[in-house]
Formats: structure tokens, sequence, C-alpha cells
């Protein structure tokens, strides 16, 4: 397997999608908003609570350069707090960290490499949101009681010398 760390990429290579809706039908006007509106439809506030705090895309992934597949490691961006599972400082998170990649809209349609369980993920794909997301649940911390979030399973990529050793199943 040859690995290669993900990166983020040019805005120039990330291709917009047709916006895709939950079941391709009209909702009623008091479904949420994540049921009603496609990813490329939602305002920047609604775009951002789809986050639900579990940490899990700011760990180091490889893909593999043969098949495609992304790996997910237990290792942490350096500014990700563990506790929280939120940025330190994600105001300036591109310019303290180069390689994140921050979500946008251009990425609609290429979305592979988040995990299973992600609200942006799972809204592109057509599927509606986990119970233990904080949108349906009303509860913040719904994803760590869970067990979805990275709290106390992730170390920081400052205190581990090879992340390609430290690859994990318990991320899909």
């Amino acid at each position: 397997m040859r690995l290669a760390k993900l990166r983020r990429k040019s805005a120039k290579t990330a291709a917009e999608a047709a916006p895709k809706r939950a079941n391709g039908k009209a909702k009623p006007a008091n479904e949420p908003f994540w049921r009603t509106k496609s990813l490329k439809e939602m305002s920047k506030t609604e775009w951002e609570s789809l986050c639900d705090g579990c940490g899990r895309c700011c760990t180091v992934k490889f893909e593999d350069l043969d098949t495609g597949r992304v790996e997910f490691t237990d290792v942490a961006c350096r500014q990700l707090d563990t506790k929280s599972c939120r940025c330190k400082n994600y105001a300036k998170r591109k310019t303290l960290v180069p390689d994140c990649i921050a979500l946008t809209v251009r990425m609609i349609g290429k979305l592979h490499w988040l995990p299973s369980t992600c609200a942006y993920r799972l809204i592109d794909e057509g599927k509606d949101l986990h119970w233990w997301h904080p949108l349906v649940s009303g509860d913040p911390n719904s994803v760590h009681k869970a067990g979805i979030s990275v709290r106390n399973k992730v170390v920081s990529e400052d205190d581990v010398e090879d992340a390609e050793e430290r690859i994990v199943t318990w991320i899909k």
C-alpha cells in the first residue's frame, strides 16, 4: 500500500457538484434546514452549524495512492483541543496549519475523505443526520456521550514521530 498524507487542494481542482436533497422531494416548511436545503443552498450560519464537534476530520489522514481509500489515524492536528474537540484557533487555522482543509461549497461531491459520520458528507450523499448530532439531539455534548468524538482517543501530532504507524479502524 502506497500512502500519501492528505493535503489541501487548490480551489482550481475542486469541482462543484449538483445540489442534492435528502430524498429529492419537496419537504414541508417545518422540516429542519438540513433536510430541505442542499449544502450549496445553506447560509454560512447553517453551514457552520453542521459541524458536530467530533474532531474526526481534524485527524491526520492518508490516502492509498493505488486505491484512493482514505485511512484515518489517532493523531490529531496540533490545533485541535482534544478535550472540546474544537479548533484552538479556528479563525487562523489555515495560517497556522497550511495543510488544513477548510470545507467549502466548492468541495461538494468530493467529500469522500471525511468520516462516514460527518454531517457534510451525509447531506452531500443525500442522507439524514444521526440521532447524536447536536442539531438533532439539541445537546452539544451528545456527540461525546455517544462515543463518536475523538475526545480521549487521540494524541497531538506534536507528540508523534510517525503517524503512518497509527492508522485506526474506529474512524471510517
